[in-house]
């Protein structure tokens, strides 16, 4: 049972513009990045937003049979890596794929991954991470499932495996 909280923005249920297929996004609450033309704003605040539990998601997520995955957006998911993880285990259970958008790049999530921060925990749930900050010079509206040029799509399994980054062919 999942009986921990999370702190989120909020969510969407049937999300098309955040992964690949029908997802479920959940927007967590608190970015150290603050990106300059940020999609999201309002979830900047470490203080905003509401607390829930994990199980109300999964909840949730378990109430749509039409999804083909989730997403952790934000905010920085990888602020509450351990939630999303434990999260991100029962979410695996029922056969879907996770996409994860951070500002972070894989390069430093992987060299700065530790007990207490758990990124490496998160990331070996994670199927599809969208990595960089959004530079708003960079912004290009044509990109499929980023907001910047500097943003990969990495295939996270695959990287993890060969120790450097493999781009998603999504």
């Amino acid at each position: 049972m999942l009986s921990d909280t999370i702190r989120i923005a909020g969510t969407v249920n049937d999300s098309i513009v955040d992964g690949p297929g029908i997802r479920f996004t959940v927007f967590t609450q608190g970015c150290p990045h603050r990106c300059e033309g940020c999609h999201n704003p309002q979830t900047h605040d470490f203080n905003g937003g509401e607390d829930v539990t994990l199980e109300s998601l999964l909840d949730k997520i378990k109430g749509n049979p039409l999804l083909d995955g989730v997403t952790y957006s934000g905010g920085e998911p990888f602020c509450q890596a351990r939630q999303l993880y434990e999260l991100g285990l029962e979410v695996k259970k029922l056969g879907m794929d996770i996409v994860t958008y951070t500002g972070y790049t894989f390069e430093y999530l992987t060299e700065h991954s530790d007990e207490e921060n758990c990124y490496e925990k998160l990331l070996s749930v994670t199927d599809v991470l969208v990595d960089g900050r959004f530079e708003l010079d960079k912004r290009d509206i044509l990109l499929k499932f980023r907001g910047s040029s500097n943003q990969r799509l990495i295939d996270v399994p695959k990287s993890l495996k060969a120790e450097k980054v493999i781009e998603a062919d999504i």
